[in-house]
């Protein structure tokens, strides 16, 4: 594979979107590790 080919290739996977599944479990896993912090923060305040 010549550099042209592999810039094209590194530039395809760069602009491709990801699907909607994948971006709903990615902000349901932030969710839930901000949820985690907090309530540990909470918890950390009352011990």
């Amino acid at each position: 594979m010549d550099r042209n080919a592999r810039r094209a290739r590194a530039i395809a996977i760069a602009e491709a979107k990801p699907n909607a599944r994948m971006v709903a479990l990615r902000y349901l896993m932030l969710a839930a590790g901000a949820t985690a912090a907090s309530l540990a923060l909470l918890l950390s305040h009352f011990i």
